[in-house]
């Protein structure tokens, strides 16, 4: 299935696609009974969703008709999915955590080593926003930089994730736009200093169109991802490329700290990141997630 937080009126609410429509999470009665009135985000869904709710939600989107989805509309439960204002899946993550150098073409375009095992750091939550979001290029940095990735969300959480259960433990996937004040993290790197400032200002983790279960992603590691800024594409590879696989890097994280239901693990960016400007328009897609578009514009 493919998730969706969306905006109709002044609220948020999660939906689910069901044809050309996105349509509330709260109109179904499997829901509808274990909220009980109260309001839900996507994360609250995640945290609460197990098989068997899950089951029965597919069950449900499947059999809506043609006449059904027309009549949610009319109701306000659903919205066409051209038509819908889109925000990012998960406003708040309770965690962020993103892989550095984990593409073998990445780590020397930076001069760095390959590591040898996952280089792993955070951003803020407070970084994250969706699609149509601005990017800000902060007055503190003179390069800001795109890197594409195929970002993991955590649904059934826990500590010390064997990398056999990992693929269970996962909700599904996104895609992030790593952005990166280059400028702030070579210097940082040159003193041996975290990467939470070059990495962690406000907009820097776009994140969405969708959340898309795994069932419909098949192999996390056998997807291509690409970005395009104005149109130009920059980046482009397949995440088979990738150093350590998702499931190493559940285990890894979950080895020193828990992962939460709805918690982002960005899986690291290929080579050719480059540096974005005022008024660019960039193209992050994933196969089989979506493409995630938004405007950079210089700090007012």
């Amino acid at each position: 299935m493919k998730f969706a937080t969306f905006e109709q009126g002044s609220k948020l609410f999660p939906g689910v696609v069901a044809g050309e429509y996105l349509v509330r999470l709260d109109s179904f009665e499997p829901i509808k009974e274990i909220i009980g009135g109260a309001d839900l985000s996507l994360l609250s869904f995640i945290e609460l969703a197990d098989g068997a709710l899950l089951s029965s939600l597919k069950g449900a989107v499947d059999s809506l008709s043609g006449s059904d989805l027309i009549g949610m509309e009319e109701r306000r439960e659903a919205v066409r999915l051209n038509e819908a204002r889109l925000r990012a899946p998960i406003t708040r993550p309770p965690a962020v955590f993103c892989l550095g150098f984990n593409f073998r073409s990445h780590a020397p375009e930076l001069k760095r080593p390959v590591p040898e095992v996952p280089v792993v750091f955070m951003k803020p939550s407070r970084s994250v926003v969706g699609p149509g979001d601005e990017i800000v290029l902060p007055k503190a940095s003179a390069r800001v930089d795109y890197e594409v990735e195929l970002c993991v969300v955590i649904g059934k959480g826990g500590r010390y994730i064997p990398r056999s259960e990992a693929y269970s433990r996962i909700f599904g996937y996104t895609v992030l736009n790593d952005i990166t004040a280059r400028d702030i993290q070579q210097r940082d790197f040159s003193l041996a200093r975290p990467w939470l400032r070059s990495k962690g200002f406000d907009t820097f983790a776009p994140i969405g169109p969708f959340i898309v279960t795994g069932d419909e992603i098949g192999d996390p590691m056998s997807l291509s991802l690409s970005l395009s800024v104005n149109g130009e594409v920059r980046q482009s590879s397949r995440t088979s490329e990738m150093i350590f696989d998702v499931p190493s890097v559940v285990e890894y994280i979950s080895s020193f700290t828990t992962l939460e239901p709805g918690a982002l693990i960005a899986m690291g960016t290929p080579e050719k990141i480059g540096q974005l400007h005022d008024g660019d328009v960039v193209e992050a897609t994933v196969e089989r997630i979506g493409t995630l578009r938004n405007r950079a514009v210089l700090e007012r």
